[in-house]
């Protein structure tokens, strides 16, 4: 069984009442229950903090023994060297997710710290880029 993690960043907690024309109006409960009925033959748990150091270290604490990280670190993408060192120091793969189209938003936000040292990149698909990168990790490798 594959075991894999959501890594969310801040104000993701606020899904489903935060600004609904951009990022829906589910909870990140509800998504996530749906999401882990959807996969019951992968172990998904989750986390989501505010906190920058909060999410470094549970990268660092998941990153040697799972078998994937989705990460959406929200607007930390754009700011914390931190989370990107983590994710380029541990070796568990982590694809990085955006709900909305970065690049279609402010500038700033076209950069990430994380992508370099990412097995990949999914923006724009709503909360689809969740199960997108969740299906990067279930796909047999050539």
């Amino acid at each position: 069984m594959k075991k894999l993690i959501i890594i969310n960043g801040p104000n993701l907690n606020l899904l489903g009442t935060r600004e609904p024309d951009l990022y829906g109006s589910l909870s990140l409960h509800e998504f996530l229950d749906a999401i882990i009925k959807k996969y019951p033959t992968v172990e998904i748990a989750h986390f989501q903090s505010n906190i920058e150091g909060e999410l470094i270290s549970k990268i660092q604490e998941v990153g040697f023994s799972y078998d994937g990280i989705v990460l959406n670190a929200a607007a930390y993408t754009h700011t914390s060297v931190g989370i990107g060192d983590a994710v380029k120091a541990i070796k568990t793969p982590v694809v990085e997710v955006h709900i909305s189209n970065t690049f279609a938003r402010e500038e700033f936000r076209h950069h990430s710290f994380i992508a370099p040292h990412a097995k990949g990149i999914i923006v724009g698909f709503g909360l689809q880029s969740y199960e997108l990168a969740i299906q990067s990790f279930l796909e047999i490798p050539s």
